[in-house]
């Protein structure tokens, strides 16, 4: 017998709004680790460039103040429990709320307009929110600001199924090449590869929720993972584009099964300011 656990939305977007308050002023403990890492890996400019970096974070986390300029595009990932019965308001209002109320209380810059006139929406809301259903009675909410100078380097290319394992590790490392510095380096990149064209998307998006420097549970996978990490930092891209060995913090890659035509990839980069929180209800 299945027993439903109510949650009413409103610890939902109390929920958000912690969780948003907190990414906006701090990076991820294994971003700041990565870029520690690669602080000692470096020398001259781009050693002054992380260690710039890292004491913005530091500032920033002590004065509550945003840790970028662009606060992002909320992304909001939610697991939500099939054993959990959701009362209040509809589940989306409740995400956006606390969008709204974290991205005003914490002075955050608001960001999203609308696509053709370009007005502002002024709460940097709707939210993109992906809901997925899973077993058990519990909410995970995980909650991305998306920057985009970052966003805007991201590239999904359908490859044909010959191109094979070659195919990913190229489009991968070539995606990052034409990026240069654009997207504030040293980056960290997420990659989905399989689906269809909309959810090969999602799967990179996702890729980017997992902790810097993690390697996925299927060994052919994390190899292209590390494969893909090498060529990348012997671009010599290097921090902010001074040149250097770290171009990228961490390549990280999700899978899933796609029609026997097709091989779509997705590379979704993130900047050096990797900012993402969870928690569960």
């Amino acid at each position: 017998m299945i027993v439903m656990r109510i949650i009413n939305t409103s610890q939902i977007e109390e929920c958000v709004y912690r969780l948003a308050r907190r990414a906006g002023v701090s990076l991820t403990e294994s971003c700041r680790q990565a870029m520690q890492d690669a602080r000692n890996r470096e020398t001259g400019a781009a050693q002054f460039a992380l260690s710039s970096l890292l004491e913005n974070e530091e500032t920033a986390k002590r004065e509550h103040m945003p840790v970028c300029q662009d606060t992002g595009l909320a992304v909001v990932l939610i697991e939500l429990g099939q054993a959990v019965f959701l009362e209040g308001k509809l589940l989306k209002d409740a995400v956006d709320s606390g969008i709204a109320r974290a991205y005003e209380d914490g002075y955050f810059r608001k960001s999203v307009c609308d696509p053709l006139t370009r007005k502002n929406t002024g709460d940097n809301t709707p939210a993109m929110l992906h809901t997925e259903i899973v077993e058990g009675d519990k909410v995970e909410i995980t909650f991305l600001p998306k920057g985009f100078g970052s966003e805007n380097m991201s590239r999904l290319i359908m490859l044909t199924p010959a191109e094979g394992r070659d195919g990913i590790v190229k489009t991968i490392v070539e995606t990052v090449k034409i990026a240069g510095s654009r997207p504030c380096p040293p980056v960290y990149v997420g990659v989905g590869v399989g689906g269809t064209f909309d959810s090969c998307a999602f799967l990179a998006k996702k890729a980017l929720t997992r902790t810097v420097g993690s390697r996925n549970p299927r060994s052919d996978v994390a190899a292209i993972e590390e494969e893909a990490l090498e060529k990348i930092n012997a671009l010599g891209i290097g921090a902010q584009g001074f040149g250097g060995r770290v171009t990228a913090l961490g390549v990280s890659m999700e899978v899933a099964p796609t029609h026997i035509a097709g091989l779509p990839v997705a590379v979704n980069i993130q900047c050096h300011c990797v900012r993402m929180e969870k928690e569960t209800l």
